[in-house]
Formats: structure tokens, sequence, C-alpha cells
């Protein structure tokens, strides 16, 4: 809110500088920031009284968008890495998918492990259990269990994250 949106009573008014210039009503608040060719801009709205200041809005909506954006830079995005097994993978083909695995959970990703039953594989899915087991196993010194295996439609899943 700014200038005349402002309704309140009484506001708390920092001045241009920085400075506590006390708490008086809006209006006479409006009245100084014009005085000074400036805006009066509410700061903390949820505060008793609302804090206002006098500053150049527009400079001040510049500001906000700057440290936004500087914000987003900062942020790392983790994303959700799949890997998909099958019931019957050979013992080669598994070291493959999990140094796969591994590149991901060192770049800061979760990786999904999906074992994808077929056919007659789905008869024999509680046996099938131990690839999963021993994919976990495997990265055990740079992954943790995010959440354990579990049956979801024709395929089994478990997600794994890098330790801390």
């Amino acid at each position: 809110m700014i200038n005349e949106q402002i309704r309140d009573k009484e506001v708390r008014l920092i001045g241009e500088n920085g400075e506590q210039l006390g708490i008086m009503s809006a209006k006479e608040a409006y009245k100084m920031a014009q005085e000074a060719e400036l805006d009066l801009v509410k700061i903390a709205p949820t505060a008793k009284p609302p804090v206002c200041k006098i500053i150049d809005y527009g400079k001040y909506c510049y500001e906000m968008a700057r440290k936004e954006k500087e914000a987003k830079k900062k942020q790392k995005v983790i994303e959700v890495k799949e890997i998909r097994l099958s019931p019957n993978i050979d013992t080669n083909d598994l070291n493959t998918k999990t140094g796969a695995a591994r590149k991901f959970l060192e770049k800061g990703n979760k990786v999904k492990v999906t074992l994808r039953f077929r056919g007659r594989e789905m008869a024999h899915m509680a046996k099938s259990k131990y690839i999963l087991d021993d994919f976990a196993e495997s990265l055990s010194d740079i992954a943790v269990i995010d959440k354990p295996s579990k049956v979801e439609g024709r395929s089994m899943v478990m997600f794994l994250t890098a330790k801390r």
C-alpha cells in the first residue's frame, strides 16, 4: 500500500534516511512524504501500529525485484531422477545402473528406483524385493533410503537421497 491507500489511524513512521520519526496519523505522515517529494509506503502492515517509510516507490519495487532474483539464483532445485530395473537383471547391468544412480546422488538429486514387472513376473513380486535391497546396499556409503520399497501397480518403487 502506498500514499492515499493507507487507511490506518496511526502509523510508525521511518524517514528517508532510516531514522525513526515516531508514531503519528497517516495523514500527517503522507503530508511529510509529499513535502519530501517521495512516497509513503507501508512496509510492515501486520505490526502494531503499522510501519510506514518515506521512500521512492519505484526504486523500492526495483530493489525488491532484485533481491527476489538474487534469492532465486542461490536456490538449489532438487530433481528426482528415475532408474528402471527389471526382475531378471544381471549383476553387471545392476552395477551399471548403480553407477548412474551414484552420479545422480553426487549431484544432489533424489533417485527413484523402479522395479518393473511384466506378465508372469507379477506372480513373483515378493521374491524380487532383494534386487531393490541390494541396490540400496550398494549405495549405502553415499545414500540413505528416503521411502522404503512399496508396490505400486505393476512396479515396486523406492526413493534414495544423498547422505548429509
